[in-house]
């Protein structure tokens, strides 16, 4: 099958090893000319995937049309900042079959609030619900491109969709479960983003493993009351997108947003702590999307709003930890 994927970033090429080892083609979208001849003569990216080398039989292309080109399968995995331009872009080009599509994107759109798979919906005119799915659990690329043993779900309005690339996915390295909770899925990838930056300013700050074990469940708590008042259904929130993706993001050496959150812990500035980055750390505008979404619905996420304070409202970590301490007493579960 050849599956064409947009965006050539760690995730991008990671997700690759799994479908090459499939026996799928591989064609790879990049708007950046540089990038795409890069990995052409060089066959690796040392700035997203340090010590992977891709196969030559990947294609990368600058050329929109010519990688959706009779192509069955479109993988999305772009940042989420730059998701609906993306959209956009693949909606312009007319197709005469129409790709099933897999969003790997995690995050919240600043101003609308609206989840990934929202976004494709609205900008691709020949995308419809039951051909789109979302990709989600403890995924790190660069674990994944060594085939360190992962195992995801896959979400979809359609149970066949998801049946569907559940196969196309499925390796010995690479196990994929179904889920019909695209809404809980997509909010539990973006949201433990922000609970990993939390996560992290405990690290920079030399706390133990107590408050961070505290952090982890009481950071699942609020994902699953926003989550649940929004529609989901609540076993996604215990699961692989839940509590999977939770834990691994916020104690892995590879988790760009536990890193920021070290930072922070440590006193450095955020401007700075970005400025010396060189891949996004999604929970940064999520912590503000997440804020947003939680004052929306009233519903508590007193660690998503300390969070968001220490980002946007110049509040300083170590006080804002504290300040969750101090709330008002009350029983657990609520």
């Amino acid at each position: 099958m050849k599956v064409a994927i947009i965006g050539c970033g760690s995730w991008g090429l990671g997700i690759g090893f799994v479908l090459h080892s499939n026996g799928h083609q591989l064609h790879y979208y990049t708007p950046f000319k540089e990038q795409a001849q890069s990995l052409r003569e060089t066959r690796t990216d040392e700035r997203t995937l340090k010590g992977v080398t891709v196969p030559q039989e990947w294609k990368f292309s600058t050329n929109l049309p010519q990688v959706l080109k009779d192509a069955e399968l479109v993988v999305v995995a772009v940042p989420s900042g730059v998701l609906r331009s993306s959209a956009k872009a693949l909606g312009a080009v007319e197709l005469e079959d129409k790709p099933m599509v897999v969003s790997l994107t995690k995050g919240v759109e600043q101003g609308s609030l609206m989840r990934m798979s929202q976004i494709l919906l609205q900008e691709i005119p020949w995308l419809t619900r039951s051909r789109l799915a979302v990709l989600s659990g403890p995924s790190h690329a660069e674990e994944v491109a060594r085939f360190i043993p992962t195992t995801v779900v896959v979400a979809s309005a359609s149970i066949r969709t998801a049946q569907r690339l559940q196969e196309l996915f499925l390796t010995e390295r690479f196990r994929v479960y179904t889920s019909t909770d695209v809404l809980g899925v997509e909010l539990c990838g973006a949201l433990k983003n922000v609970i990993a930056i939390a996560t992290g300013m405990v690290d920079g700050l030399g706390l133990g493993d107590n408050t961070k074990g505290a952090l982890l469940t009481r950071g699942l708590a609020e994902i699953s009351r926003l989550g649940e008042k929004l529609g989901g259904q609540v076993r996604t929130f215990a699961g692989l997108a839940g509590m999977g993706d939770l834990i691994t993001t916020c104690i892995s050496k590879h988790s760009r947003n536990r890193y920021v959150g070290e930072e922070l812990g440590k006193g450095r500035k955020l401007d700075d702590v970005l400025g010396g980055m060189t891949m996004v750390a999604e929970g940064v505008p999520t912590a503000l999307s997440g804020y947003q979404l939680a004052q929306k619905h009233k519903v508590p996420m007193p660690i998503t709003e300390a969070v968001y304070r220490t980002l946007y409202e110049g509040g300083d970590a170590k006080e804002e930890l504290w300040s969750l301490m101090k709330r008002e007493p009350k029983p657990e579960g609520v």
